[in-house]
């Protein structure tokens, strides 16, 4: 299996766990684990797993990702299975009321990108996945890059 993992990260927490989805998956995988800043359209070619993961900001996708995802051809990841993963504060962490209604509003980024790469074609095999930080700008949960992996082992 040939599977390319793109992301975008602010802090490093979404990079690591798309490093940890790599990991988890590569022993006996083709995986490519690339930052959005550096994808190219070719690295689609021959996929069979493409997973898209985010920070959440503002509620939704980075600009950077939206963009990707908005240049891939309709029907571009047919036959592709795709999954989609975010960054996220957890809203009963969330200290402001406000900030929790908005959470349950506008939710996170990791939907978003799983509506967007279906539309695209793609056979989204799992839903889509939020992994939690402790702050803005992190650090990651205790036990989130494991679950990370045993998330997408469960999955291919």
């Amino acid at each position: 299996m040939k599977a390319l993992i793109v992301y975008d990260s602010y802090f490093g927490n979404t990079q690591k766990i798309a490093e940890t989805i790599g990991n988890s998956i590569a022993p006996n995988n083709d995986v490519t684990v690339c930052m959005i800043t550096s994808i190219k359209p070719e690295q689609l070619s021959g996929v069979n797993l493409l997973i898209v993961g985010s920070p959440t900001r503002s509620f939704k996708p980075t600009d950077a990702i939206k963009k990707f995802l908005n240049s891939i051809p309709s029907n571009g990841l047919k036959c592709i299975d795709v999954l989609a993963f975010d960054t996220r504060i957890s809203a009963k962490d969330a200290n402001s009321k406000v900030l929790k209604v908005f959470i349950k509003v506008f939710g996170y980024a990791a939907e978003p990108i799983g509506e967007k790469i279906q539309k695209k074609g793609g056979n989204l095999i799992a839903p889509p996945e939020g992994f939690f930080v402790q702050d803005t700008e992190g650090p990651l949960k205790e036990g989130e890059l494991e679950r990370a992996a045993n998330w997408v082992k469960g999955r291919i």
